[in-house]
């Protein structure tokens, strides 16, 4: 069973990578515009202009973008550019829409037109997370930001709007200070009650987002989190490593997370008419890579350190501008103690685009796109 995964997982790359390359030819857009919403995986620079927010939960020194065109740090929490970046790319974009707090509010609505990035590094699904990072855009503040800017295009909006893409990805901050605080140590700890409260306010949101206008949605959930660097170092101090010598509970998580969220979304989808989805079962993918991370499309050869700052099992470095940095960024999965590498991000917006069915349901963004 388990050759014959990885075997496929190394023929969707092969396939993936075929059609990632055909994707909107030059001068073509295959969606009208992308709206980004969600976390610090896909944040472009928004908490840079909160002036609340605090210096962890920015982006915006080096060496954050050593490896951008501009090699320079923009605010995106990865060495080049992240997953809303590759995933504009491929829909023909040259890069993610730009973050909404860099936007002056008399441009914000021309900027619609074809996309605006609201996400914020820190928030999560619940309104309580994020609270060590001062300011940040909640959820609940990029679906008012979203939804405001939508009521200033007036009647016009709905054709745009429903034919573009909402891309969302968010939950990650919400399970790491689950299991980061003192909730998995309670006695009457309720692990389905806590991740049944998320899907539900998932699914208010979307709800939300589907009154504004929108149809298409490709939602990310939360990958194998227990396996980021700083959580290795967690679970060590915890004693509860699995058996890819991650923080165990952390992972078990975001493993349960994923099938509730699609469940949610089955049955969202079909008491909304005309809602169409994509969402990428991100822990069963990275599962694979931890299992077959070296193939012929697919070098990722450093999968338990950051690449910035050495973060791991043996310790919790930080990302600084001081900080050591790989020579080899195309080997690691992780860039810092949390987030990926432009190089893992970039397998992960391929498989986003074009996988056939093992880890992106029903549909795949290329399909989503020509609906």
């Amino acid at each position: 069973m388990v050759a014959r995964h990885g075997g496929a997982f190394v023929l969707v790359a092969l396939c993936v990578s075929g059609l990632a390359l055909r994707g909107a030819g030059a001068g073509e857009r295959l969606m009208p515009a992308m709206y980004v919403l969600g976390d610090s995986t896909v944040d472009v620079g928004n908490n840079n202009f909160l002036p609340d927010c605090s210096a962890e939960c920015r982006a915006n020194y080096p060496r954050y973008g050593v490896d951008f065109p501009t090699h320079e740090p923009t605010g995106r929490f990865s060495n080049g550019y992240n997953l809303a970046d590759q995933i504009a790319q491929f829909l023909g974009f040259t890069e993610s829409p730009p973050a909404y707090a860099s936007l002056p509010p008399e441009r914000i609505l021309g900027q619609m037109k074809t996309g605006i990035n609201f996400a914020s590094g820190g928030s999560g699904l619940q309104n309580q997370t994020g609270k060590h990072c001062g300011r940040v855009y909640r959820m609940t503040d990029q679906l008012e930001k979203f939804t405001s800017a939508v009521q200033m295009m007036g009647n016009s909006s709905y054709d745009l709007i429903s034919r573009s893409l909402v891309f969302i990805s968010v939950g990650s901050n919400d399970l790491f200070e689950y299991v980061d605080g003192n909730a998995t140590l309670s006695p009457n700890r309720n692990d389905t009650q806590f991740l049944e409260c998320l899907v539900g306010t998932y699914k208010s949101y979307l709800q939300e987002l589907y009154a504004a206008g929108a149809r298409k949605f490709s939602i990310v959930s939360p990958s194998m989190l227990g396996c980021c660097p700083t959580q290795r170092f967690a679970g060590a101090i915890k004693k509860d490593l699995d058996g890819y010598r991650c923080f165990g509970t952390a992972n078990d998580l975001s493993r349960q997370l994923y099938p509730k969220l699609h469940s949610m979304l089955q049955d969202l989808s079909v008491d909304l008419a005309g809602m169409n989805y994509s969402i990428c079962d991100s822990a069963a993918m990275a599962e694979t890579v931890l299992k077959h991370a070296v193939s012929p499309t697919l070098n990722l050869t450093v999968l338990d350190t950051g690449c910035c700052g050495g973060a791991g099992q043996s310790g919790d470095g930080k990302c600084t501008k001081f900080a050591s940095v790989c020579p080899n960024r195309d080997n690691y999965l992780f860039w810092d103690g949390f987030h990926p590498t432009q190089a893992a991000s970039a397998e992960a917006a391929q498989a986003l685009v074009a996988d056939p069915g093992l880890y992106v349901h029903p549909i795949n963004i290329t399909r989503l796109a020509a609906l």
